[in-house]
């Protein structure tokens, strides 16, 4: 055989390999609805950023917390644009971070007057905009998107800012820890079982490719994870994983089909692509939102914040 056939048999045989490989990522894309590649390395990226600034100091995991919610509440704002409704982006963002500040400097009682501070300054940021008419584009729908406004504050930076309260209890980072191994534990034991197993549809009208598979698959492992986590972790004995398991396998379910629902009815996809294969931040967001309220609940029960 000449170097030539050899270099078109190595050719043909690397096109071969790509192509089976392009085919089955497909059909996992097919099912599951994400591309698998761009899904597990920005995943990866992500969470090296995650654990860096959770274990380097205090202020920038909250200052990571801070950007995220901002730029996820752009996304929120965007999308409800996308069906008529005007949130003004910098005045969402401005409210969002004055809760994620009053919960870091102040703690619970400071989350809360946030929430208040901000949601006025979002409300009064809005009528000023109705003031002008050339700003005005969709036509006006002021008290629909004053409410609309508020919704975005409540749901992104008001429950994210339960991460903020959670990482200032004792062993924060490692409760938040916790909190992010069994959410992405449920995120993962639920893409397995329903792309391996998954035949029975769980809610096909919001989230087609939830199957009733992946969420008894996401519950052995969201189990599992948080029993680890318990005892090596938080120190905590072993049945607070199986509660922490139970508590996170239904937020983030609920979280997940909630911003489903969310998009479904706004009419978006996803709420953006700045995250390859994972949509935007809020796509990645959906289930830790209600996950941290429901951690840092059972967090308080114990005493530990």
């Amino acid at each position: 055989m000449t170097g030539s056939e050899r270099r078109d048999e190595l050719r043909n045989a690397f096109e071969s390999t790509r192509a089976q490989l392009e085919a089955t990522n497909a059909r996992i894309e097919a099912r599951a609805g994400r591309n698998l590649f761009f899904a597990i390395l920005s995943g990866l990226v992500f969470g090296g950023v995650f654990l860096a600034s959770l274990f380097l100091m205090r202020e920038v995991f909250v200052g990571l917390v801070a950007v995220i919610v901002s730029v996820a509440l752009v996304e929120l704002a965007a999308a409800f644009r996308v069906s008529g409704r005007r949130v003004p982006r910098v005045g969402v963002v401005l409210g969002g971070l004055v809760v994620v500040g009053g919960a870091f400097f102040w703690g619970a009682e400071g989350m809360l007057l946030g929430l208040f501070a901000g949601s006025a300054l979002l409300t009064v940021w809005r009528l000023v905009e109705g003031l002008f008419p050339a700003w005005e584009t969709p036509p006006r729908t002021l008290v629909r998107d004053v409410f609309s406004g508020l919704f975005t504050l409540v749901y992104v930076a008001f429950l994210a800012s339960f991460a903020v309260l959670l990482v200032d209890g004792e062993r924060g980072e490692w409760w938040v820890f916790a909190l992010v191994s069994i959410v992405v534990s449920v995120d993962v034991g639920a893409y397995a079982a329903g792309v391996t197993l998954g035949r029975t549809k769980m809610t096909p009208r919001i989230s087609p490719n939830k199957t009733w598979e992946g969420f008894f698959g996401a519950a052995v492992l969201a189990m599992a994870v948080g029993v680890s986590v318990a005892v090596f972790a938080l120190e905590q004995p072993w049945w607070v994983g199986i509660i922490l398991g139970v508590v996170v396998l239904f937020t983030a379910t609920g979280g997940d089909l909630t911003e489903s629902l969310i998009k479904r009815n706004l009419g978006v996809k996803d709420m953006s692509s700045w995250i390859p294969g994972h949509g935007g931040f809020l796509d990645r967001l959906d289930s830790l939102l209600p996950s941290a309220v429901g951690v840092y609940g059972v967090a308080l029960v114990l005493g530990v914040v």
